[in-house]
């Protein structure tokens, strides 16, 4: 389950405060002074009972007049701190109850509610505001997973517990899985993510409890996108990227998307069968899987 950090302290800080002094030092969650440094920094921030409610005010007082495209707002998520230098960024995430509106309206998948899965990053969240969200906590063994739809894999029960005011917790990447559930009230968690070069290669699964196995990466980039659209335009020299990218690049999650692009082409089943079975061949143990799949649909 997520590491529960113990830090009380009482200092109030701002929220550029807490910036200034994160992006001073850094947010290393793997170093343990760093990652204590910035729990004392989420925690003097969360001291501050009215810092968010006036940032939203000030935002709808002017609406659109001074977008600067730095913000991002969502139905859940209100960044904090864009992506940018460091290696940082912070939001702050609506969790809304089953009473609320956007529940009724927008059903709980469109708040990762009961979508089991684990992060491809570390990051620290804080409860801020409301009971908080529920979660039944897993862990699992990354190495030991290929990452096919599908696959078994040993997700362990560790427990259900609430993110309530005041507590703070490490998520920990590629270890700690959970399930969430909707609180009894509005709540509002406060997160430092952690971010690296090597983030967006990394995967990140969702889970079939039920089956105990993997369901699906749900950790797709624009590099995917982007060769699935340019091999479906038809260019001669994007397949010969998507090919090689297939057979080659570092990420099997790039290369199970270029053999995709390649098939998605194809007329006929037997165009489709043939780009599968030469993915199988292609040295990859997620591709190998997937392609078998795709293989015994088309059969």
């Amino acid at each position: 389950m997520p590491r529960v950090i113990e830090c009380v302290d009482d200092t109030i800080s701002s929220l550029e405060e807490c910036c200034e002094a994160l992006t001073q030092q850094g947010f290393a969650p793997e170093d343990e002074d760093s990652l204590h440094h910035a729990a004392l920094q989420l925690r003097r921030l969360g001291n501050d009972r009215s810092f968010l409610g006036d940032l939203l005010i000030r935002e709808l007082a002017q609406g659109h007049r001074e977008d600067d495209g730095e913000n991002s707002y969502g139905p859940q998520v209100i960044m904090l701190k864009p992506p940018g230098a460091g290696d940082f960024f912070m939001r702050a995430n609506i969790w809304p109850s089953l009473d609320e509106h956007a529940m009724r309206a927008s059903g709980g998948a469109a708040f990762v509610y009961a979508l089991p899965h684990d992060h491809n990053f570390n990051f620290l969240t804080l409860g801020y505001f409301g009971p908080g969200y529920w979660s039944n906590y897993y862990e699992f063994d990354y190495e030991d997973v290929v990452g096919s739809r599908g696959e078994p894999v040993g997700l362990r029960f560790v427990e259900r517990s609430q993110l309530s005011q005041g507590k703070i917790q490490l998520y920990r990447a590629h270890i700690d899985v959970h399930d969430q559930e909707p609180g009894e009230a509005l709540s509002v968690s406060l997160n430092i993510m952690h971010t690296c070069g090597a983030q967006g290669w990394l995967d990140q699964y969702s889970f079939d409890l039920e089956r105990m196995k993997v369901g699906r990466i749900i950790s797709n980039g624009s590099s995917e996108a982007f060769m699935r659209i340019a091999v479906g335009l038809g260019s001669e020299e994007a397949c010969d990227l998507a090919l090689r990218f297939g057979q080659t690049h570092p990420s099997d999650r790039m290369r199970l998307a270029s053999w995709s692009a390649l098939a998605s082409v194809q007329t006929d089943p037997a165009g489709q069968d043939d780009v599968w079975r030469r993915a199988e061949q292609a040295g990859s143990l997620l591709v190998a899987a997937e392609a078998s799949r795709k293989r015994a649909v088309l059969v």
